[in-house]
């Protein structure tokens, strides 16, 4: 049979299974080519990272806690509200913002894939693309919390929201108490990337 020989010379077969490794080992034979550099690599990660995201969607919360007109403006249609500030583009087309309230707590996810509205948020985590999150968030979203460190009150309702390819969610999470001197630049560093997936808090001045 043509595949009866064994196959370990093959580069597929010197790649390691982990997804995480695997990448790092195509970087590296890409490295050694020449065909990449790694100082633009990084470079790239560290712009969506802190740039491009989580910081765009930080400062599209911190203008809703503060401007009672905006945040209206962004529950009744996100995409256009977004995209005048200058946060549009794939994987952000079509864009939802969720609140959180005293009753509602929500949270993110993508059961297919790993859907994310870049834009706002960046490159997604890695336990938001991994099979244990996709599953479980659904079928147990108070544990999955909980692991987190979000401990939600017993009459607080959990409501899930898949992602898809065509429609992103962003989260707006509570504007924590003390804050009501705070401008928009403060208010902005309160607000972590997990927050607005819905997986965690903002953060107390």
């Amino acid at each position: 049979m043509p595949h009866d020989h064994a196959d370990h010379d093959h580069p597929h077969t010197l790649l390691p299974s982990d997804p995480a490794l695997r990448v790092k080992a195509l970087e590296t034979i890409l490295t050694q080519k020449g065909l990449i550099d790694p100082a633009a690599l990084d470079e790239i990660i560290e712009t969506y990272e802190t740039k491009i995201g989580p910081r765009n969607g930080a400062h599209v919360v911190a203008k809703a806690w503060t401007d009672p007109a905006f945040k209206a403006a962004l529950l009744k249609d996100a995409t256009a509200v977004v995209s005048e500030m200058g946060y549009y583009g794939r994987q952000g087309e079509h864009m939802i913002v969720v609140e959180n309230t005293y009753e509602v707590h929500n949270i993110v996810v993508c059961t297919l894939c790993s859907c994310y509205p870049w834009p706002l948020l960046g490159i997604p985590p890695t336990w938001y693309k991994s099979d244990a999150y996709r599953a479980r968030a659904v079928r147990e979203p108070r544990k999955v919390l909980a692991e987190f460190g979000v401990t939600l009150p017993s009459d607080m309702a959990v409501r899930v929201w898949d992602s898809t390819a065509e429609t992103r969610y962003l989260v707006l999470p509570q504007r924590p108490k003390g804050t009501d001197g705070m401008d928009e630049a403060a208010l902005m560093d309160l607000i972590s990337r997990d927050s607005m997936i819905g997986a965690g808090l903002a953060s107390a001045p």
